[in-house]
């Protein structure tokens, strides 16, 4: 097959799942989450461990590290949906192209997360893109999540990116 006649990876069926909202995820935003993320990551700012620095600080609570978005609610009952991509997650190519690479997450924060919020996300799929690198046929999947908080107030919005090859 010529280039000229090459298969586009982008069907139509794909096409169409650009901003379809998935159905909500459930986060916990806890101190021990918040310490334990803390901790791993190498944060030694004591507003993610001492409630009151962090009320010094102006905090309501200890405020969620970068990174941390809380814990999903783990719901049995659920039918076992693995977090806030939903039916949108990983965008299927035409053919298989059965390598994935985290082509980064970029988190915008919008309002401080703190200790004892429940964060609701959903997400969609923001934009496919097809290209060719020197390993041959790319598909750029870019998903955004949007995460509100029990007011419903968005206070963050992740960008993820997953290069598919």
């Amino acid at each position: 097959m010529t280039e000229a006649q090459a298969v586009p990876l982008i069907t139509d069926a794909m096409r169409a799942e650009v901003g379809v909202e998935s159905s909500p995820t459930t986060y916990e935003v806890d101190k021990t989450m918040i310490r334990l993320f803390a901790r791993s990551v190498g944060h030694t700012d004591p507003v993610y461990y001492d409630e009151a620095a962090a009320k010094a600080a102006g905090y309501r609570s200890l405020p969620c590290p970068p990174g941390y978005l809380g814990t999903p609610v783990f719901k049995p009952s659920a039918g076992g949906e693995a977090g806030p991509m939903g039916r949108n997650r990983g965008a299927q190519p035409s053919r298989p192209l059965n390598r994935v690479l985290n082509g980064g997450t970029d988190i915008e924060y919008l309002d401080d997360i703190c200790a004892g919020d429940v964060l609701t996300a959903t997400s969609h799929l923001a934009n496919l893109e097809e290209t060719k690198g020197s390993i041959g046929e790319m598909l750029i999947v870019t998903n955004k999540t949007v995460y509100k908080n029990q007011d419903g107030k968005v206070v963050a919005v992740s960008t993820g990116t997953a290069i598919r090859y």
